[in-house]
């Protein structure tokens, strides 16, 4: 999502660094190395942003002259010397607000992250001249937050996040027993555990004839419940798959032969795995939650 609004700005536009020891704005030059270097990491990204980057680049201008930022992740926005910063530099700032999930559902998150994101959502609040939110759920919640802050609420847009076609399967290979899929970190609010529990039932009523569950992410946070039955639990043995990586042809090839995509998730700000479900033609089972059905449906 980050890289969409850098191929589509970045012709047109200069880079703030943010960095404990320095925050600023890039000359054009730099900017658009610097760009690039982002389209195009490569295998040795982080040398080359010190050896090749920081040696070129000139010293970070403080004025924006009153321009737009626009700034599409939270990170540091909790950090009081960037709300100093984005105060002091003379720019219009505009946020992309993903989620507001750490204050309206905490125990889903790592401990103290639910005070990191109240302090990123007071930035955006107090210093925004614009909002963007991935969907209207994203801006409601945004907005109830504000009010119970008594802060000031910006004009906001929801503008909703697309996707870049997948690359076709390179050979599209059913598998040998109806196969679903659930896509996305391995984490408490994607509610993993619903589906082991469903998938153990349907092995009591189905034995050996019991659909397989593919479970695609990397092992995440707050889901150690899950963790352990996806190791110990022998009943789900065969039945449930779990794959921490795979390309993106072989993601193409998993989600085009499911029955369908399980998005089981208990709390989105927007729910990026079903749209990409859909656009290959995938059904998707999901849950009833704010953000999917206001797109999906309207």
């Amino acid at each position: 999502m980050c890289l969409a609004y850098l191929r589509h700005f970045a012709p047109r536009a200069q880079a703030v660094v943010q960095h404990p020891w320095f925050r600023g704005i890039l000359d054009p030059d730099a900017s658009q190395r610097l760009f690039a270097l982002l389209e195009s990491p490569g295998t040795h990204f982080k040398s080359a942003l010190v050896l090749g980057g920081i040696r070129n680049f000139r010293r970070p201008s403080d004025r924006g002259n009153g321009r737009a930022y626009l700034n599409v992740g939270h990170t540091g926005l909790n950090s009081p010397e960037f709300r100093r910063w984005v105060r002091e530099a003379d720019v219009k700032p505009i946020y992309l607000v993903h989620d507001l999930i750490p204050i309206t559902h905490p125990e889903f998150c790592r401990a103290g992250e639910s005070d990191k994101h109240r302090e990123r959502m007071r930035t955006v609040l107090t210093t925004a001249a614009g909002l963007v939110g991935n969907s209207q759920a994203t801006l409601d919640e945004l907005e109830r937050f504000g009010r119970s802050e008594n802060l000031p609420s910006p004009p906001g847009l929801a503008a909703w996040l697309g996707v870049d076609p997948l690359p076709a399967a390179n050979e599209l290979a059913f598998p040998p027993r109806p196969t679903f899929v659930a896509l996305g970190t391995i984490e408490a609010r994607k509610n993993h555990l619903l589906l082991l529990d469903v998938w153990s039932r349907l092995i009591d009523r189905l034995g050996t004839g019991a659909p397989r569950l593919l479970i695609i992410g990397q092992r995440g946070w707050e889901a150690e419940q899950v963790f352990n039955r996806l190791d110990r639990d022998e009943k789900l043995r065969g039945h449930v798959v779990e794959l921490n990586d795979c390309s993106d042809e072989e993601l193409s090839g998993h989600i085009s032969t499911a029955r369908a995509l399980l998005f089981s998730s208990r709390a989105e700000g927007y729910g990026l795995p079903l749209i990409e479900a859909l656009s290959l033609g995938a059904p998707v089972i999901a849950s009833d939650l704010a953000c999917p059905f206001q797109y999906v449906f309207m």
